[in-house]
């Protein structure tokens, strides 16, 4: 089953956040535009470049609202530790969370039993908390925070202009559509 267009399930967590352990809940990632980024460990090799590449547009997330996420199955010492000794991951001023219970990696179903670990699963949540977006990545497949960026855009227009839709490539300030029996067979 999808969970698309779901509410978040409930959750209560540690997180390293800015040189201070803070706790985030289900409801923490309520009232604004959130991503929740899992990654399967902490000190391993293609994670720490995501989390960078995500640190370098932090920025532009900020600007439209958007707080991030990252989640992996570790503890919130372990993530200050590898915060503090990495350089990539060093750069991140974001939330990192610890699931060492895997209660979010299973809510967001991106665990992986054998392992322990959570698959690469990136989810945008809208500020009622509902999932619009989310996909999923093999372990060997980094993820690219320019395209993320890109789809929160589109998911924040859709949702501010009903009955519009976004075609593929879309960027901000190009031309939408808008659904209608005169389209069909037309684009």
């Amino acid at each position: 089953m999808s969970l698309l267009n779901t509410t978040i399930l409930p959750f209560k967590t540690e997180a390293y956040h800015k040189g201070d352990f803070v706790t985030v809940t289900d409801e923490t990632l309520k009232g604004h535009w959130s991503v929740v980024f899992f990654y399967p460990a902490d000190f391993t090799f293609v994670c720490p470049t995501e989390l960078q590449d995500l640190a370098e547009h932090y920025e532009a997330f900020q600007k439209l609202g958007v707080e991030i996420y990252a989640v992996s199955c570790d503890t919130h010492f372990t993530h200050m530790a590898w915060h503090q000794s990495s350089p990539a991951v060093g750069m991140v001023q974001f939330p990192m969370l610890g699931d060492p219970t895997k209660i979010i990696a299973k809510n967001f179903d991106v665990l992986i039993d054998d392992d322990g670990m959570a698959e690469r699963g990136t989810f945008v949540i809208n500020p009622e908390g509902k999932i619009v977006i989310m996909e999923h990545h093999d372990g060997g497949i980094g993820r690219d925070a320019s395209e993320l960026l890109r789809k929160v855009e589109a998911a924040q227009y859709v949702a501010a202009n009903p009955g519009e839709v976004c075609p593929a490539r879309w960027k901000p300030g190009q031309k939408t559509l808008k659904p209608s029996k005169e389209l069909v067979g037309k684009i």
